[in-house]
């Protein structure tokens, strides 16, 4: 049971998934990447026959297990990258990190797959092969294989590999593959050689691999010392040891040779697209010619086409064939050829789409370091979003049609995380576009430095929101800063129960709101330093945001954003400027929704507002609502306790929140 395959695809560089290499002018090794699947870790060795370097995949997958293939299908002409692989048991997607690819260069990925018995079972697997967030074919190890990053197992046997390879070529060559289309290799022949060697790097400076094929029955092989180069602005770049060797037609005046398609559940009719490369190998007399038409299914896909003598040239289809379940070429002698057809080599790709969107860039990077942090290795490979079957066990994504997808949400409860939460996290928090949770994992602080004041402080309400701890650094301001802030108090934007807020501006002219405590105040000390507490430690673009507060010779305030168009209870009252339309009061119960589902289910434990009404949501210059009055907020208890300690029942009747209501 040997069963082994080389496979590559060619790609542009806007997917994602391997290493930034040199894409541009004549590609030496420097810009290749050679991998031994399962080979010991951390060790490398020079190919014998093409003296490239190979290493060890530890560095570009952290899960996985290595197998020797068994002894009795062992060959002595295997290379090392067919003795060894790595399987992968647990994981319903199993991917190689490469990096990030060079926009607008193109790559050619090739894996190798040898199921050698590894596993003693006696039976080859099915599985499913992307690169990045794009499906390339289902890996069948009972016929060929494919080209990969990822391993995505469907149920049918253990996804493994061998080798895997990446090589840079020049952005010039195979023309039909774009930003939204790649070719998978589905065979690639050299014609006419007269001894059976694979061809390959450095013959081949891009490393194709092409195969030898000769029909001594049916074809007659030709073959020259003499080099031959390609015509002027190739878009193939043919090496001339291939195109060095020919055949052409023996007894008939026709070449003939067909391929099967191959569907799969995703191309249930696959696209193909064929290159056929020629070159007159001999030197013609005047009386001689050699001109020949070239058909597939018997459709005229070039009318008569001559070869270049010595130089190497291209037919090549644009647009990819369909609708067929067997494709035939034939290239037959014109009627006043002297000479039979020719060919020297050629190459038939299946076409993909590489259009599928990869997760926004700034949200993967986010994610990657939670896993990078806490040396997350579960089920998070690949992309987090990406297809949406295989998204990261624990995030929530939203899908929009004219965007990429967004991560909304990280559970990482109960992992038994300890340490600070990555600084690249906390922007998406604050701003309220990505909600965090993180129960049951009571050594998570914000960073190293605050673990052991956190603890200090209070329990019940500092666990909750550990993650914006240090985010922003909140200004105390003295009573004589106030005064000159206010310009002595002298603008009243509203009063509340805990007393007068005045217009403020700062001295970078940033416009705020300061919210004095007055001696008649209902509310004191307790629920100022509530709300103090509060805004100085969670962020939401739909909260309030805090940027200092006073304590000072018995004066107690609080300076936060102005929210330039007032409440919405102002605006509903007809106060100011214009009337909310239909949509902007959608949007303004949505924005403050979501403000307290943040309150609610993201922080550990939730905290409840119990005073949501119309007069404590404030609204921006355009509009966007904002929760605001925090001094009355309470939070649940640990442990599993739903119920919310407190002594008495407060804030105003009717818009006491309802998990504050039925559960006291």
């Amino acid at each position: 049971m040997v069963i082994g395959s080389w496979w590559f695809l060619l790609v542009l560089g806007a997917a994602a998934g391997v290493r930034v290499v040199r894409g541009q002018g004549a590609p030496d090794s420097t810009g290749f990447i050679s991998i031994d699947c399962g080979f010991p870790e951390k060790g490398s060795y020079v190919d014998g026959t093409t003296k490239l370097t190979y290493v060890s995949d530890d560095g570009f997958i952290d899960i996985g297990a290595n197998h020797n293939i068994s002894a009795e299908f062992i060959n002595p002409g295997f290379t090392k990258r067919f003795l060894n692989v790595r399987s992968f048991p647990d994981a319903a997607r199993s991917c190689y990190t490469l990096g990030s690819l060079a926009p607008g260069s193109k790559y050619l990925f090739r894996a190798t797959f040898m199921y050698g018995n590894y596993d003693g079972l006696n039976s080859p697997p099915v599985f499913d092969l992307y690169l990045g967030v794009n499906f390339w074919q289902t890996m069948n190890l009972t016929g060929l294989g494919s080209v990969e990053v990822c391993l995505v197992n469907t149920g049918s046997g253990t996804p493994f590999v061998s080798g895997l390879e990446l090589r840079p070529v020049k952005s010039t060559l195979y023309p039909q593959v774009n930003t939204t289309q790649g070719l998978v290799l589905h065979a690639r022949r050299n014609f006419g050689p007269s001894e059976v060697a694979v061809i390959r790097y450095p013959d081949d400076p891009y490393d194709r691999v092409w195969l030898p094929w000769s029909d001594p029955a049916e074809w007659l092989e030709v073959s020259t010392a003499e080099v031959v180069n390609g015509v002027f602005g190739s878009n193939f770049e043919m090496p001339s040891v291939v195109m060095q060797t020919a055949v052409t037609a023996r007894v008939s005046k026709s070449i003939e040779f067909s391929w099967d398609a191959e569907p799969s559940h995703v191309y249930p009719d696959p696209g193909y697209i064929c290159m056929l490369h020629f070159a007159e190998l001999q030197h013609l007399n005047s009386n001689a010619s050699r001109q020949f038409s070239i058909t597939i299914n018997g459709h005229v896909w070039y009318s008569l086409y001559r070869p270049y003598s010595f130089t190497s040239d291209t037919v090549y289809s644009k647009l990819p064939q369909h609708g067929s379940t067997k494709y035939n070429i034939s290239i037959k002698a014109a009627a006043n050829s002297t000479l039979p057809p020719i060919i020297n080599a050629g190459e038939v790709f299946s076409v993909i789409s590489t259009a599928n969107v990869r997760t926004d860039v700034q949200d993967v990077s986010a994610v990657m370091a939670i896993k990078a942090k806490y040396q997350v290795k579960k089920d998070w490979m690949g992309d987090p979003c990406v297809p949406k079957a295989l998204a990261w066990n624990g995030l929530t994504c939203s899908y929009a049609i004219s965007s990429p997808p967004r991560i909304e949400a990280i559970d990482v409860t109960g992992n038994q995380l300890s340490g600070s939460i990555p600084t690249g996290l906390l922007k998406r928090i604050q701003d309220g576009t990505l909600t965090l949770r993180y129960g049951d994992n009571p050594n998570l602080c914000s960073n190293d430095n605050s673990c052991q004041s956190i603890k200090k402080r209070n329990p019940m309400l500092v666990a909750s929101i550990a993650v914006p701890l240090v985010a922003f650094v909140n200004r105390r301001f003295t009573y004589t800063e106030l005064k000159v802030i206010t310009n002595n108090f002298r603008r009243v934007l509203g009063k509340g129960g805990f007393g007068n807020v005045y217009a403020g501006l700062l001295e970078d002219g940033t416009h705020v709101a300061v919210k004095l405590l007055s001696e008649s105040s209902n509310q004191g000390a307790e629920e100022f330093l509530t709300e103090a507490d509060t805004l100085t430690n969670i962020h939401h673009k739909n909260i309030v945001s805090l940027f200092g507060y006073c304590k000072d010779r018995g004066c107690m305030a609080l300076v936060y954003e102005r929210m330039s168009e007032g409440s919405l209870e102002d605006k509903l009252r007809g106060k100011g400027a214009g009337s909310l339309t239909w949509i902007q009061r959608l949007r303004i119960a949505l924005e403050s929704a979501q403000g307290l589902e943040y309150l609610h289910t993201a922080c550990s434990p939730p905290l409840v507002h119990r005073d949501v009404k119309a007069a404590n949501i404030l609204l921006s210059a355009n509009l966007e609502a904002k929760i605001a009055d925090f001094g009355l907020l309470k939070a649940f208890k640990r442990d599993g306790d739903t119920h919310v300690s407190t002594a008495r029942l407060v804030g105003t009747r009717g818009y006491l929140s309802p998990e504050y209501v039925y559960t006291r």
